[in-house]
């Protein structure tokens, strides 16, 4: 399962990066209005800091102006994945975008219907938001499981699951038995993955017991 980091913070990208773990990064107009920089600015720095694909997303809601606003973000650097919502205008261009070699990612999807509507468009990725659905009483995290399997019905979809929305470490494991493809985290949950009180436990016992031998690997 791939991991990207669901931020704008480019400090957070470069601290997070050079752990070895982050294989993307996926944006929107909320998480870069929060940087208070300009929208374009952010996403070149971004592009340049990781290798895999960063998601930016179009502002748009109508087809033609949704439709040049991805050809030029997807301009602005090769690993620039268009982000689109989940609406006819979103797919319309999606299908566009995606046959002119661009990778393109459908965001807040909240069915398996939406879901198969992304893939038939050629979505590179599909985004579900399991958090916002957990939310309002629903499961999200069932909507990644029937997802998953219509996808799996049918090799010819190339459409990978983004679970988006992500709440809590719990979200990820969840998707990984799932055999979801991607998870988009927030930073504060991606370092909570690290955690757990027996390895503090346990790293505390062994540090300890070789304070008490007064060696030293290094000399």
């Amino acid at each position: 399962m791939k991991f990207f980091v669901d931020t704008a913070d480019t400090e957070e990208i470069r601290e997070l990066s050079d752990t070895g773990l982050l294989d993307g990064v996926t944006t929107n107009p909320s998480l870069i209005a929060k940087t208070g920089r300009d929208f374009l600015e952010v996403v070149k720095e971004i592009s340049t800091i990781v290798d895999g694909p960063v998601s930016a997303e179009v502002a748009a809601v109508d087809y033609e102006t949704m439709l040049e606003e991805g050809k030029k973000l997807a301009g602005i650097a090769e690993n620039i994945t268009v982000k689109v919502p989940l609406t006819m205008a979103g797919l319309k261009t999606c299908s566009q975008l995606s046959r002119a070699g661009t990778q393109v990612n459908v965001t807040l999807c909240f069915s398996a219907a939406q879901a198969i509507l992304a893939a038939k468009a050629g979505a590179t990725y599909v985004s579900p938001f399991v958090g916002r659905l957990d939310d309002i009483g629903q499961d999200g995290m069932q909507l990644i499981g029937d997802i998953v399997q219509i996808y799996n019905n049918y090799p010819a979809l190339n459409t990978e699951v983004l679970v988006a929305s992500i709440r809590n470490p719990t979200h990820i494991v969840t998707a990984g038995l799932m055999g979801a493809d991607v998870c988009t985290i927030p930073p504060q949950v991606l370092k909570q993955l690290v955690s757990h009180p027996l390895t503090d436990k346990g790293l505390a016992g062994f540090m300890a017991d070789w304070e008490k031998t007064g060696q030293s690997i290094l000399g």
